[in-house]
């Protein structure tokens, strides 16, 4: 069964990733690297600005802080238990790819995907209350964890657990800053609903 689902999810990488051309590399090269999303995160820091206050505003970034150093160290540990080779550095798949960058370390499951959909969640569950188009936000895990099927540095399988822990981890992360929110009683600025 599960030797049957690791195939299935092979096939499914190799399909995705010859899906690529060389007009669309330079693109997802780039967006698959964080820090090429600043606007987007201005953008976002800028919005939460608008609506909470600095003291809610600290307390979302130590949460995050807090969140993003448990679920890479949690990432680490499964991937160095698991083991599994990242597509491009799989002998038995990789002569089946296009291969536009390598990377050392292992594929299961992928930490891009358990931080940008759990940390995307926390500010969406945040957001929603002030603005009704805050679902939005949900566009930049997607993409980015696409690019790691794109670039054959994850299996489809690795982005979906990653998703999936990034989640539930990002569910207890925002209790926890909901938690802390009220015992200090921290205000918003505004409640309005906007855009």
């Amino acid at each position: 069964m599960l030797d049957a689902i690791i195939e299935k999810d092979q096939q499914l990488l190799i399909y995705l990733n010859n899906l690529g051309s060389t007009f669309w590399d330079p693109f997802y090269m780039y967006i698959t690297h964080q820090i090429n999303w600043w606007p987007f995160f201005l953008i976002l820091i800028f919005l939460l600005l608008k609506k909470i206050s600095l003291k809610q505003f600290g307390l979302l970034v130590l949460v995050l802080a807090v969140f993003f150093l448990f679920t890479d160290q949690t990432t680490n540990i499964i991937k160095n238990s698991v083991e599994r080779l990242r597509p491009v550095n799989d002998p038995l798949v990789e002569p089946y790819l296009r291969v536009l960058r390598k990377a050392g370390s292992f594929s299961f499951f992928s930490g891009h995907a358990s931080n940008s959909s759990g940390a995307t969640l926390i500010l969406f569950l945040v957001l929603r209350k002030y603005y009704r188009y805050a679902w939005l936000i949900f566009f930049f895990p997607l993409l980015f964890a696409y690019t790691r099927i794109y670039l054959a540095l994850h299996y489809p399988l690795d982005i979906l657990c990653g998703y999936l822990f990034g989640i539930s981890s990002g569910f207890g992360f925002y209790f926890v800053f909901r938690y802390f929110n009220k015992k200090y009683k921290l205000k918003d600025k505004q409640q309005t609903l906007s855009i």
